[in-house]
């Protein structure tokens, strides 16, 4: 039996989120002295929270009014991974960048990109799990749908395009770590929903 639309959503990845706050709490309670262990969970329970969220965001994509709901969603999740993950890259790129700079020992490095790529399979399973259950309107036949291929491109505009806005994205980045820690996730949580609208 399904119930509600963004609503459900919007309860399940909420749910998500406090789940994986209170599981970063914990682990930072107990596994301070284990700082390779902690490092770890921490970040695998950080990038399960953005791959589960983003799962489910794109379920939503096409709630009307289009594109504004979906676009709203994104900034505002994006606001609230900001808030709430801090101090995790939940990005192997991200998390690179630091270990070129030598800032991160190649250890380090691998092990919290071993977690984000076990978060993401994580992440990927439970959504589907959930999805099979169809208790919620944006899960019913969410599965047997299967892939379909969003890009209405060819492959090379479409490298190209990603390129591109990596490269912004990174160049923004890098340029609003001068900028107040307070409008800091605004403003890249902005950009990104900018470059998901443009993309």
């Amino acid at each position: 039996m399904a119930f509600g639309g963004v609503g459900s959503s919007l309860l399940l990845m909420s749910g998500v989120v406090v789940t994986v706050g209170l599981c970063r709490r914990l682990a930072r309670r107990r596994l301070r002295s284990r700082p390779q262990l902690f490092a770890f969970l921490v970040e695998m329970f950080s990038t399960f929270q953005i791959c589960a969220c983003t799962n489910e965001l794109s379920l939503l994509g096409n709630v009307e009014p289009k594109p504004h709901t979906a676009l709203t969603l994104t900034y505002g999740f994006t606001v609230l991974h900001g808030l709430t993950l801090t101090g995790s890259t939940c990005n192997p790129c991200a998390t690179l960048q630091p270990m070129c700079d030598g800032g991160t020992s190649l250890r380090m490095g691998g092990l919290k990109i071993a977690a984000q790529f076990v978060a993401a399979v994580l992440a990927r399973v439970f959504m589907h799990f959930i999805w099979s259950l169809e208790m919620a309107e944006p899960h019913l036949g969410a599965l047997s749908q299967g892939c379909s291929d969003p890009m209405q491109t060819t492959e090379v505009q479409a490298f190209c395009i990603e390129l591109l806005f990596s490269v912004v994205f990174q160049l923004a980045v890098l340029r609003a770590e001068s900028v107040n820690p307070k409008y800091r996730v605004h403003l890249i949580a902005l950009l990104i929903t900018m470059l998901v609208y443009a993309g």
